[in-house]
């Protein structure tokens, strides 16, 4: 069996996470400086989906309100986006980046099992960081992996990838 290395695997995220936003909502995004960790991120919403089998992790998909809102009438047709567009559409995206792979690595890994897809809202913060005085609520994730921040060339859409693996 080949092994993969997270660089490999970082690199099909990047690419099934334009490849989606292009494919489903003729969407170029731009990636911007790839962090080698999960970093806190400032957002309204997060998808996340769990990875099982050989390879264990999770794919999270993170971004602003407004981004969510346009993301959500655009990928769903609609001319406004109430919180369950949001919600579905964030989801819909979590899952499908989380499928690319999937489906680019069953062969070498067999078996890769996804989670059914998470969607929360909150600041995303890392465990070792103290909690904000006036921060309602935040999510703790592992310091191990990648944040890969894409946005669009007209600022208009601003979205973070993490893969921890």
């Amino acid at each position: 069996m080949a092994t993969i290395s997270f660089e490999e695997i970082m690199f099909t995220i990047m690419s099934a996470t334009q490849d989606t936003f292009k494919s489903y909502m003729n969407i170029d995004l731009l990636a911007g400086k790839i962090e080698k960790k999960v970093e806190p991120v400032d957002s309204d919403v997060t998808g996340i989906v769990g990875i099982a089998g050989d390879r264990v992790g999770y794919i999270i998909f993170a971004t602003d309100k407004v981004s969510a809102q346009y993301v959500a009438k655009e990928l769903l047709m609609v001319d406004e986006a109430d919180e369950e567009c949001i919600r579905d559409a964030v989801g819909e995206l979590a899952n499908n980046i989380a499928g690319a792979f999937k489906t680019k690595y069953h062969e070498q890994y067999g078996s890769v099992a996804l989670g059914l897809p998470l969607v929360v809202s909150g600041r995303l913060s890392a465990i070792s960081e103290p909690p904000g005085l006036n921060e309602v609520s935040s999510i703790n994730v592992q310091c191990k992996g990648v944040t890969i921040p894409f946005k669009t060339a007209d600022g208009l859409i601003s979205i973070t990838v993490m893969v921890y693996m």
